[in-house]
Formats: structure tokens, sequence, C-alpha cells
């Protein structure tokens, strides 16, 4: 959802200058955005679906790697925080953030950000023994793009969506040794069309003065590009469904029940997209629309259903006249 700034902020106010009391404890934890932990308590376990059986210590691994990308997105977040605070200055939401608006030191956010990945090691180190290469390969990956990727046009939104597909990726790990390739796809392509619609917003918003890669980009670029990964995500996700899921003989009806509520979530956000222009802040524009929300509990309780009628077969006879 786009944050608009409040009409009552007075518009002379230099940025690092908020009235007020400072919060020191209230903005290291906004500087971790807690918000954005949706991301990865929600990606990764979508390894679940493609995971044959679950079991306690399935869950248990699970619950293991998404606390992992929690920890390190925090980091991720902090260090980009303190890489961007000058360009970040002159965007009319981010200028706000604890860093660039001075709130928060340069120092004791760099103190944070090593806080925050000694945490992560410790936590790596007593997980269960699991490969844990995407997690590093996470964090080596947000190093490149704070230093090099960010700058490149169309590479930085490919880079952003990698590290969706590398939490679904830890997830499979942990649950299983299966890995489909159509579910990747889809989550790859998902997350393009989040960053892509991002950047359009970013566009309107601010231009290339917040972030220089923009340049490579216009409003007419971005939608053809929402475009091509929204007929991507939408075709890899049911052909997942119909090959590769592990629902038996009820993929192709699982399929069929999930086209309807999955375009229709695709629309809602094609729709806050390029007519609400609410593409700024992924995270809460899908989480705060009821419409998505209702498509998502619509595919869940499909898969739901046909999961457990391909588990339990015995079940069948009981619903059916």
């Amino acid at each position: 959802m786009r944050v608009i700034e409040s009409p009552g902020r007075p518009p002379g106010r230099r940025p690092g200058r908020p009235p007020g009391r400072p919060r020191p404890v209230a903005d290291l934890l906004a500087l971790a955005r807690p918000a954005h932990a949706a991301k990865s308590l929600l990606i990764v376990p979508i390894a679940l679906a493609d995971a044959g059986v679950v079991t306690a210590g399935a869950l248990g691994r699970l619950a293991w790697a998404a606390g992992a990308f929690v920890l390190a997105g925090a980091a991720v977040y902090v260090g980009n925080d303190i890489a961007d605070r000058h360009r970040d200055r002159h965007h009319p939401v981010k200028r706000d953030r604890p860093v660039a608006s001075g709130r928060v030191p340069v120092r004791a956010a760099a103190l944070y950000c090593l806080a925050l990945l000694g945490l992560l090691g410790v936590v790596l180190c007593a997980g269960p023994d699991r490969p844990y290469w995407p997690v590093l390969a996470y964090l080596a990956l947000n190093l490149a793009y704070s230093r090099v990727l960010k700058h490149l046009p169309l590479v930085d939104v490919g880079a952003v969506a990698l590290g969706f597909a590398l939490r679904v990726l830890q997830g499979c790990l942990v649950a299983g040794d299966r890995i489909s390739g159509w579910l990747m796809v889809a989550v790859f392509s998902m997350a393009l069309v989040l960053v892509i619609g991002k950047r359009r917003q970013e566009l309107l918003d601010s231009g290339p003065a917040h972030r220089p890669a923009l340049r490579g980009y216009s409003v007419e670029l971005a939608n053809q590009l929402l475009q091509l990964t929204c007929v991507l995500a939408a075709v890899a996700g049911l052909i997942y469904l119909r090959s590769e899921a592990p629902l038996g003989p009820y993929g192709q009806a699982a399929m069929l029940l999930c086209t309807p509520p999955a375009l229709f979530a695709l629309f809602r956000y094609l729709k806050a997209v390029l007519v609400d222009g609410r593409g700024g802040d992924p995270v809460r524009g899908l989480l705060g629309d009821r419409g998505i929300a209702a498509a998502g509990v619509a595919i869940a309780v499909v898969l739901g259903a046909a999961t457990l009628l391909a588990r339990h077969p015995a079940l069948v006879p009981a619903i059916t006249p």
C-alpha cells in the first residue's frame, strides 16, 4: 500500500529532525522492518506444498529456516539503510527512516547490523543438520546487490526476486529433498511482479534521484513487464499444480478450482498498482487487501482439501455419494 505523507506535517520540516522525544528502541525496531518478516514467515513454508509427507520434525525445521531468514533479512535492511541513507533523503517516505533522518547514528546502526549477523550465526550453528547455503547465498546476493546490482536496470529486479526464491529453496531443503522446478519458477516470477510494481510506483513518486537504476525504466516498460511476469506466474503455478504438486489424482481438479481465485488475486494487484497507485509497499498492499486475502484463503482451502484426500484416500468414500 502506498504510504502518503500526512497533510498535517509541516512542509518545512527537514529530515532527521522529527518532533517529539527520541525513541531509540522503537527506531532500532523499525530499522529491522518487522512487518517485512512476513516475507519469510509466509514464503519459506511454501515448501510444505511440495513436501510429500509433513512431520513434526519438518515443521520444526521450517520454523528454524523462517527464523534464520527473518534475521538475515533484518540485517540486510539495516545494511541497506546505512548504504542508501543519502539517496533515501530524496524519497518522500524513505527520508523518514531512522538512519536517513538521523535519529539512529550510522555507527549504532552498523553495530546493530553486526549483532543481527552474530545472532544469525548462532542460529545457523545451533540449527538442524541440514544445508543452509541458501541463507548464506541470500546474504552474498544482497551484498552484491547493495554494491553493484541495484544500479543495473532489469538486473536489480531479478536479484530481489531471486532472494524470494532462495527462501523457498531453503524451505524445500529442510522439509525434504524434493525441489519442484515449476514451483521455483512460480515463486520467482510472482516476486518479479511485486518488485516491478514497486519500481513503477517509485518512478512516479521520486524518480532516479532516489534509485539511479530507474533511469533504465519507464512507466510503459514497467507496464509491459508486469503483464509478462503476471502471465508467467499464473502459468507456472497452474502447471505446478497439474504436474508436480503431490496431489495425486486431484492435481487437475485443484488446478481448475484454483484458476479463478488466482486470476482474481492478480487482477486485484494490477488494479492496486495501475489504478490506485498502491504498488509502493507490496507487503502492506497484499496483506491489507481483503480481496487478495479472500482469494488466498480460497486457494488454501482447495489445496488443503486436495492434499488431505491425496494422502488419505480412505476419506474419499466418506465424503462422496
